[in-house]
């Protein structure tokens, strides 16, 4: 029998991810700030429950995938949230873009209480949600990791555990520095082609023909000609994740001018023009101003 999976956050990605454990055969107890975004999950069968604990109290693994590190927090220390309710045994895993202390802090909670946490971030955007192939990046015990295997497999495609608590989040840092120059290097690749009067759709098919492949240019460009920009990843997240990217290689003692500048320019999109709540792709609004 299918353990009963608790999910909190039914947002752009988590709501794939929901429908996809529901078609693995997983029962699914959800909880999400806003009712009305699990109301599609909840008619497909997922069970609402009113808070993060009473998600807690009806499941024996609790997958979360919320905004910002601050979100996470909430709902694992805050009145009615996960650690209110927890039981020894359960497995708690984050699933949101977040910050390696905070990942290594609930990993500390949780086994003070007899529990298990992991951090596993998710890459692929809201394409690999649906399709159930996203990248899942794992940090925390190897037992509880192969406890929750299967069900990270019900979602994703690529599943790894990097080692001890935060380094899936460290993991997820180092694919966000990547992703900032892919999409960094398409939207200035665009703005060229323009300025040089070039057919863009064929200029994007011949380059990602080429050995300029990436994942960026083959499922964002399209969005960019179509004038879609609607959030795959949403903008802010982005630059929240770009934010813990960089604070983390000072850490380190790191400079990444390159991810430097991205952040530089996500902060235009998002604080200066207020495009937040575009996807990633809408950095091409920089140059391209009238784009819808």
């Amino acid at each position: 029998m299918q353990p009963t999976i608790g999910f909190i956050g039914t947002g752009v990605m988590g709501s794939s991810m929901v429908k996809n454990l529901l078609k693995a055969d997983y029962p699914v107890v959800v909880y999400n700030r806003t009712k009305q975004k699990a109301d599609a999950v909840v008619a497909l069968g997922a069970t609402w429950a009113d808070s993060p604990a009473a998600v807690v109290a009806q499941s024996q693994i609790v997958l979360s995938i919320v905004g910002y590190p601050q979100d996470v927090e909430a709902i694992y220390y805050g009145e009615d949230g996960i650690f209110s309710a927890a039981q020894p045994g359960q497995i708690l895993v984050d699933m949101t873009t977040s910050t390696p202390t905070l990942a290594q802090r609930i990993a500390k909670t949780a086994a003070d209480k007899g529990l298990q946490a992991l951090d596993a971030p998710v890459s692929g955007g809201d394409i690999g949600a649906q399709n159930g192939t996203l990248t899942i990046m794992v940090g925390g015990d190897q037992a509880a990791y192969e406890t929750a295997l299967p069900v990270f497999e019900a979602m994703g495609k690529t599943v790894h555990r990097f080692g001890a608590a935060g380094t899936g989040q460290h993991t997820k840092m180092a694919n966000q520095i990547m992703i900032a120059g892919t999409m960094t290097g398409m939207t200035e690749m665009l703005v060229y082609a323009k300025a040089a009067g070039l057919e863009l759709e064929a200029v994007l098919n011949t380059v990602n023909g080429g050995s300029a492949q990436n994942w960026s240019l083959a499922n964002y460009g399209p969005r960019i000609l179509a004038q879609d920009y609607t959030p795959g990843f949403f903008a802010k997240h982005f630059l929240k994740d770009l934010k813990i990217a960089l604070t983390e290689s000072e850490k380190m003692g790191l400079h990444l001018p390159a991810t430097l500048q991205a952040k530089k320019l996500y902060a235009q999109l998002v604080n200066d023009k207020q495009l937040g709540d575009d996807g990633t792709q809408a950095l091409i609004k920089l140059w391209w101003p009238s784009a819808k």
